[in-house]
């Protein structure tokens, strides 16, 4: 039996969405919108950047909101009226509050910002993003000179104290977030003499998260040596990212690339990136081993199901955040399923692992979740039986619960508008997919 999850129930009254159910093939394209992700690492760039930057493409979602918010405290102008948005550097101004929403990139990416601020930043947020991990950053600024100011909790909310100098070397513990590390990677260009930054944990989840980030530095022409796999050397320097374009959310695609495997048909995604860093990126080569047949072709990713999924032994280790997207189809699949190296969810926007278990179970599935792994038992979809299913205000939990309702009628989502957080349009886009008689 899965361990009992101890999670936040994802619904105000009345909020409950019919998941549509597929009843044929599909045959649609879908253009999903911008990187969460390269998003809110460019308006950081942006904002330290020795010049106006232009970000197009960027998500317009709530997590990017909360970031250009956060910004905007900080002295930062952001004009982001259209399409096209216009960030203008300026000295980083204490005195601020920073509302982080759930979103672990504003609570993770600016508080390393307060190093550079004139005076003292205060950060708080939802009631979830209260219990989620933070002390290993908010120590490695305390290494760092700064005062922080957390009654001991290790949480939201805190104050972050800017120091009157700052090392150069700083360790901190991120196996619990690989955003620890690229909150300090984004800042410390800015910081007198670079910084070396050196990993402590036994694990390192969600590594191309890292490597995005150093990418995006080094585009923006600042040196990012790494002697070691948990060591860092990011030199001093000023960022010049220049006028960037963001890539469409790999991970938000997962959810409609699913639904070919489901429903059987095809699903288009257009504007795939030939390179990436992203961890969406592995879902090609996951999918085809469940049973999908895989395609790039210019930049356009299709894929085709037959509607049977076989099980998969994955590590997810590289990507957790496509975890609960692979994890749909295993509840889906008829063989068994094992996936591992994704303990870290335990500490996102709910207890990950326990959603998906107890979700599972609530229309008639087996899942267990232990410390670091789900296993699924497999079963024909017919076994299933619809319920309303809970989202935890976890954006990836509403999309895990749309995938099963394609194949088990009688599906709800309760608050499907989570999904706002990465995708606000998520139920057009899902409905378009399905076509007009969805």
């Amino acid at each position: 039996m899965s361990e009992a999850p101890v999670l936040r129930p994802g619904h105000g009254p009345g909020e409950v969405w019919d998941a549509p159910r597929a009843h044929r093939p599909l045959d649609a394209t879908v253009s999903v919108p911008g990187s969460k992700s390269l998003t809110n690492r460019y308006l950081v760039l942006a904002a330290l950047a020795a010049e106006p930057v232009t970000v197009r493409g960027g998500l317009r979602s709530r997590d990017s909101d909360l970031m250009i918010a956060a910004l905007r405290g900080l002295g930062v102008a952001v004009d982001d009226a259209g399409d096209e948005w216009r960030v203008t550097p300026g000295p980083i101004r204490g005195g601020a509050h920073v509302d982080c929403g759930l979103a672990g990139t504003v609570m993770r990416f600016v508080p390393p910002m307060v190093l550079l601020a004139d005076g003292p930043v205060s950060f708080d947020g939802d009631e979830g993003a209260r219990v989620r991990p933070m002390g290993p950053l908010l120590d490695a600024l305390r290494l760092l000179g700064a005062t922080v100011d957390d009654d001991g909790r290790g949480t939201l909310p805190f104050t972050v104290t800017p120091p009157a100098e700052v090392p150069d070397v700083v360790e901190v513990d991120s196996s619990s977030s690989s955003q620890f590390v690229t909150g300090l990677l984004l800042t410390a260009p800015r910081l007198p003499e670079g910084l070396t930054i050196r990993h402590t944990g036994q694990t390192l989840p969600s590594l191309p998260h890292i490597d995005m980030t150093c990418e995006a530095l080094r585009e923006a022409g600042i040196r990012v040596d790494q002697p070691d796999e948990r060591t860092w050397i990011v030199h001093p320097g000023e960022i010049r990212p220049g006028d960037v374009r963001v890539e469409p959310d790999l991970s938000n695609a997962g959810p409609f690339m699913a639904a070919a495997l489901v429903a059987g048909g095809t699903v288009r995604i257009p504007g795939w990136p030939e390179v990436t860093t992203q961890p969406g990126a592995l879902f090609p080569e996951l999918l085809t081993r469940m049973g999908a047949t895989c395609t790039l072709e210019g930049d356009v990713l299709t894929v085709t199901g037959t509607g049977e999924i076989r099980g998969i032994d994955a590590d997810l280790s590289p990507a957790g955040e496509i975890t609960p997207t692979i994890a749909a189809l295993c509840a889906l699949a008829t063989s068994p399923s094992r996936l591992t190296g994704i303990g870290h969810l335990r500490g996102h926007e709910t207890d990950r692992l326990a959603a998906i278990a107890a979700e599972v179970e609530r229309v008639g599935g087996n899942c267990t979740a232990d410390d670091g792994s789900l296993e699924f038992s497999g079963m024909p979809p017919a076994g299933l039986s619809g319920a309303a299913m809970e989202t935890y205000h976890d954006h990836r939990m509403a999309t895990f619960a749309a995938i099963l309702g394609l194949a088990v009628p009688g599906t709800r989502v309760i608050n499907v508008g989570t999904t706002s957080k990465t995708m606000p349009d998520f139920p057009a886009l899902w409905r378009g997919m399905l076509g007009p008689d969805a």
